[in-house]
């Protein structure tokens, strides 16, 4: 069955124009102007990948409410922004919210199309039955590599697509610092300083929501970010 896309665009112009390259990918696209019904259609079923628009029609951050409640439904649910708002801020307030990618207008279609299907294959590897030799084991870290889990102390940790890629490059190596090149290599993603250290930020919130005592993450100043621990 073909994967649903779903872009949420007010220009019917260019939302036409990226409903057509991924039809052409064999995925099915449906399209929306506006944040509201949007959500309405989603409301019996949820597409399987999300596009979205920050600015929608009038609603200025339109967008940025719709990534917060569509991760509200799903933890799981691949999102990306794409949109001309090109600044550090909107960036990093977009990916706060749980966005997997944060993507500019100016990207090439091809470029596009491999990050959507790098997202699908991290989707799909989540939903493949967990095998044993496929889990990495840290202290109360648990990874399961192939559905793509994190659990501290038994407990899943809510982990965004991009945020189980740094979560893992990190605990691979224990003790390794990993700059800034390397988590992006893990991630599949182009992020600044500034986006990584906010996806940092986040992964160690959701981790102390678990355990208010975690400190496993650690920064290096100057150099990037390692795991502690066995």
């Amino acid at each position: 069955m073909a994967k649903r896309i779903a872009i949420i665009e007010d220009e019917a112009a260019i939302r036409a124009n990226y409903s057509a390259a991924f039809s052409r990918e064999g995925y099915e696209v449906i399209g929306f102007e506006a944040r509201e019904p949007a959500l309405n259609a989603f409301a019996s079923r949820l597409p399987d990948l999300v596009v979205i628009d920050v600015n929608l029609k009038n609603d200025i951050e339109g967008g940025f409410e719709l990534c917060r409640e569509l991760r509200a439904r799903s933890a799981d649910l691949p999102i990306i922004f794409l949109t001309a708002r090109d600044s550090e801020f909107d960036a990093v307030s977009g990916l706060r919210l749980g966005a997997d990618d944060y993507l500019t207008k100016d990207i090439s279609l091809p470029h596009l199309m491999a990050r959507v299907a790098a997202l699908f294959r991290r989707l799909d590897a989540m939903q493949q039955p967990q095998g044993q030799e496929a889990t990495l084991r840290r202290g109360d870290l648990e990874i399961d590599t192939d559905r793509m889990i994190v659990s501290w102390k038994s407990e899943p940790v809510g982990l965004t697509l991009t945020e189980f890629w740094l979560v893992h490059a990190m605990a691979r190596y224990p003790g390794h610092v990993k700059n800034r090149q390397q988590l992006m290599d893990a991630a599949q993603a182009v992020l600044d300083d500034n986006t990584i250290t906010s996806h940092i930020k986040r992964i160690r919130r959701k981790f102390a929501a678990i355990d208010d005592s975690f400190d496993a993450i650690e920064t290096v100043y100057g150099m990037g970010y390692r795991w502690l621990g066995e």
